[in-house]
This record gives C-alpha cells, sequence and structure tokens, in this order.
C-alpha cells in the first residue's frame, strides 16, 4: 500500500480546513468588543479566519434599538490600504431578533486588520471600527482513518489507470470478439509496466511538491516573541526578548504605548495563582526591558507580557522566573498587587463567591451568570463598593479606564487582559477609531474610559465583554481604583 502522505496533494485542502488561528492573548483568538457606532451601542463578536487568506465570523448585537441593517468591511489598519476599503458586505438577520447581526468576510493577508462596522437605523448613521490581529498559528495532521482512506482510493484509481492504459495497448485494434495474439499481449505488458511508473512517479513527486508548498506555507504561520527573564543586582527584572522568526517586518523597537505604558506586565504565582503583579517595566533597548521588582513572595511565577507594535499588531510573550523573597521597593504609579486564597476546586468544581473582600474593607461584586459557557458573549459586570457598602466617593480612572480585567485558566493554556472596551489592546482601538471618521481618536472616546475631570462621574461599576475560549476552571483578576488604592479582587469560574 501507498503511504497516505504520498497522496497529500489530492487532499491539500483538508491542511487548510485545521490550522489554529493566533492572537496576542494567549489561547483567547476571538475578538470581544463593545463600542458606540454613532448613537447605536454594538456588542462585537469576530473569530478570526482558520487561515489566511481566510474568512472571519462576525456576530453583532446592538444595545440600542432602531437598527435597521450593518454593513461591514475589512480593511488593514495602517497604511496606504487602509484609506481604500473594498465594498462592503451587509450583515443579515439570522433570526427573528432584530437587534442580533451575523456576517461573513474575507481576511486576505497576515498582519493587522480592522472590521468597520456601518449601522444606519432611526437615529441616522454611525461608524465603529474594531481592530483585528490575523495570523494562522499552527497545523494539525491528517486522521489516520482519512489518510488510510484516501491511499486506499488512491491504490485503486492508479490500478484502475493501469488497467485501460493496458486493455487499450492490447484491444483497442481487434475486432469485436477477437482473441488477443500474443504479441499484443506482451504490448500490453510492457505499457501496463510503463504506465505504472509514470503515475508512481507522479505520486512521489506530487507528494514532493505539496511537501514543499506545506513547508512554504509553514513559514508564514505565526511564530510569538519569546522573552527570557532574569533577575540582577539591586533586584532589576531583565526582560529580553528573542524573535524566532516569522515575518521580516516584525521589530523589536516599533512598540507604542498602551494607555501610557510599552508594557504591561502581569507576574502570577504558580500553581496556586495566589498573587498576582500588574506592573510595567520600561524599554532600555532593543526588545530589553527593566523593572525594579517590588517586594515579591519566594515562588515561581508566570509572566504574560502585553507589547503593541507600531501597526497595531499586538504580542503577548510568556515566561516565567522563580524568585526568592525579595524586599523590593514599595508599588508607586499604575503598579499593583493582588493576593488571594491558593486556587483549590472541589469534585464539582469551583466555589461560587460573586463578592470578595479587599484588604482595606472595601468589596468587589461580581454580577455572575447563573452559569458560564465556552465560546458565549457575556459583559463580565463588577462593582466596587466601600465598607458600609456604598459607591466609593473618591473613584479614580486606573490607567484611563474604570478598570482592567485578566482572565487566566488554571492550566495557564489561555491568559487574556481585557478593557471595558472588550480584548483589542487600547492603541490599535484608537488607531482604528481615528480612521473612521467619528471624531473618537483619544482614550476618552473609548468604552468605559470616562475621562470627564469629575472623580464622582466616574462610575463604581465597570463591564468587560468576553467569552470563555474552552471550558475548564478559570480564576478572574480585576482591578479598579479609588484614591490612590488600587483594588485586585480574585473570582475563581468554573466554564462548561
Amino acid at each position: 500500500m501507498l503511504p497516505s502522505k504520498s497522496l497529500r496533494w489530492i487532499t491539500c485542502f483538508l491542511f487548510l480546513l485545521c490550522v489554529v488561528p493566533a492572537h496576542a492573548h494567549v489561547g483567547s483568538p476571538d475578538v470581544y468588543a463593545e463600542g458606540d457606532a454613532g448613537p447605536y451601542k454594538l456588542f462585537v463578536v469576530i473569530r478570526p479566519p482558520l487561515v489566511i487568506p481566510g474568512v472571519a465570523e462576525i456576530e453583532v448585537r446592538s444595545n440600542t434599538p432602531g437598527v435597521d441593517g450593518i454593513t461591514i468591511t475589512p480593511m488593514l489598519l495602517t497604511g496606504e490600504a487602509s484609506k481604500h476599503p473594498p465594498v462592503a458586505d451587509a450583515m443579515t438577520k439570522p433570526s427573528k431578533d432584530s437587534q442580533f447581526f451575523t456576517g461573513h468576510l474575507w481576511i486576505m493577508a497576515t498582519g493587522s486588520w480592522q472590521v468597520r462596522f456601518v449601522a444606519n437605523g432611526s437615529q441616522g448613521q454611525g461608524v465603529l471600527s474594531i481592530p483585528v490581529p490575523a495570523t494562522a498559528n499552527g497545523t494539525r495532521k491528517m486522521q489516520s482513518s482519512m489518510g488510510l482512506m484516501l491511499a486506499a482510493l488512491g491504490i485503486i484509481l492508479v490500478l484502475g489507470m493501469v488497467g485501460i492504459v493496458g486493455a487499450a495497448a492490447r484491444d483497442a485494434q481487434l475486432a469485436p470478439g477477437q482473441s488477443a495474439p500474443p504479441t499484443n499481449r506482451r504490448r500490453a505488458y510492457v505499457a501496463m509496466t510503463v504506465a505504472f511508473v509514470i503515475l508512481v512517479a507522479g505520486v512521489i513527486l506530487g507528494g514532493k511538491w505539496w511537501n514543499a508548498d506545506a513547508a512554504n506555507y509553514a513559514s508564514y504561520i505565526y511564530k510569538p516573541l519569546q522573552m527570557n527573564a532574569t533577575v540582577q543586582p539591586d533586584d532589576v527584572l531583565d526582560l529580553k526578548m528573542v524573535d524566532p522568526g516569522w515575518v521580516h517586518a516584525r521589530k523589536l523597537d516599533d512598540f507604542v504605548p498602551d494607555h501610557n505604558h510599552i508594557m504591561h506586565l502581569y507576574a502570577i504565582r504558580w500553581p496556586g495563582m495566589d498573587v498576582v503583579y500588574h506592573l510595567h517595566p520600561d524599554q532600555v533597548g532593543t526588545g530589553d526591558f527593566h523593572l525594579t521588582l517590588p517586594s515579591m513572595t519566594a515562588g515561581t511565577y508566570k509572566l504574560y507580557a502585553d507589547v503593541v507594535h507600531a501597526n497595531g499588531f499586538p504580542e503577548t510573550l510568556v515566561t516565567s522566573i522563580t524568585v526568592p523573597y525579595i524586599h523590593g521597593r514599595d508599588l508607586t504609579g499604575d503598579d499593583a498587587e493582588g493576593t488571594a486564597a491558593a486556587v483549590k476546586w472541589n469534585g464539582e468544581g469551583t466555589e461560587t463567591k460573586t463578592s470578595y473582600n479587599l484588604p482595606d474593607g472595601y468589596n468587589m461584586i461580581w454580577k455572575r451568570p447563573a452559569t458560564l459557557t465556552a465560546k458565549t458573549p457575556e459583559d463580565f459586570t463588577f462593582t466596587l463598593v466601600d465598607a458600609q457598602g456604598e459607591p466609593p466617593k473618591d473613584m479614580q480612572l486606573y490607567m484611563g479606564m474604570v478598570g482592567h480585567a485578566a482572565f487566566v485558566k488554571t492550566d495557564g493554556t489561555v491568559f487574556a487582559h481585557i478593557h471595558p472596551s472588550g480584548t483589542v489592546s487600547m492603541a490599535a482601538m484608537m488607531m482604528a477609531q481615528s480612521q473612521n471618521g467619528s471624531g473618537a481618536s483619544d482614550m476618552k472616546d473609548m468604552p468605559g474610559m470616562d475621562m470627564s475631570g469629575s472623580a464622582q462621574a466616574i462610575p463604581n461599576t465597570v463591564s468587560f465583554p468576553y467569552g470563555f475560549p474552552t471550558s475548564g476552571n478559570y480564576r478572574i483578576f480585576v482591578q479598579m481604583k479609588h484614591g490612590i488604592a488600587v483594588e485586585t479582587a480574585t473570582f475563581d469560574a468554573q466554564v462548561e
């Protein structure tokens, strides 16, 4: 039997059906976002294509009634191509729900894209642009059963073609009913042998061609930046980036500030997930970041570092480091720390608490859904109250936002840093919004970012649009600020 891989050229399309998408977040490829398209508030879900080129699946729910129709347009986020959008596609209403729309768009190249939404309705027209990082991240091998079936079909095809050649060489010139003479039979054997050799050579060469083409495609598969972490003298954390090779255009010195910081670093003690730091290293060289560590409990920490390139493409770098107890500096500025009980799961799942008692007597309350299901869009809503259960009178924005959240799976396979506007980076969001003609080119125009200057105007409730990518157990870290205190609450979730 011929090996199944020699027949891959027959079924190369199967390769394209089995590629896993990449995303800046770890293990969380779908884009969840909320924003205003003029007078209409939209909740957007974009599921990036499995391959590039590929088709993105898009869902929109209008939280504002009166939307008659929505059109969607794919465009690059930056560069000359971002100024010349293609013809827009109309979204459809797949059900009787008049406020729910679905659509599909082709994403034609790897890179930083945006989807422009134009909503039309009773209050006129509004525009919203959502950035989408588009890459392919890996491949899966063909199933053994499928390979065996295709190999058997290939053998039948080859033997059938050889038989046809033999019959033609032996009987083509004979009269009906006439038996083939020995010379014709010898000629048939020779023709069948030659045909078999040619067909087998064609299959082998086709397999080599397919392997070469697959190897060429693999060079475009996303390879995330790597990061090496060491602690230098004076408790300085040194983070050095390593580019494993992906696209020549990727640089290690083109990062842009994302809500005022070049890098956002989450350090989570593992495996208990009982200590978390939200820190902001400074860039000291090309691909090199330093941070003087605060006081830290000894242990092994998983490090998740978010950066955004100048073209709006975000990346999350992952590594780990083991440290002894560090008697370091006090936390200052936007750096924050949170502690909680080590994560514990009983036989039926997780603790179902909805209120977290903070060290200063304040409480964080989660408006927890009755059930949590993978791939289901939700607005995760949290409220900060003081010791008397009242809204704090000194609410402050935390890095320009009402709050930040990190959703982390307990096996480390999922990490997502979420803002009130969703999973997209704020730097990319502002790039997209500045092009759509809405005038929303500053963080004050983003959801969850009230920049009125009045502390009383800043709400004590924040919502994060998100959907868990897979089932399992998660820990959610939520941060809000009042006065000079950054509160970090911890919640556990079991996702079905």
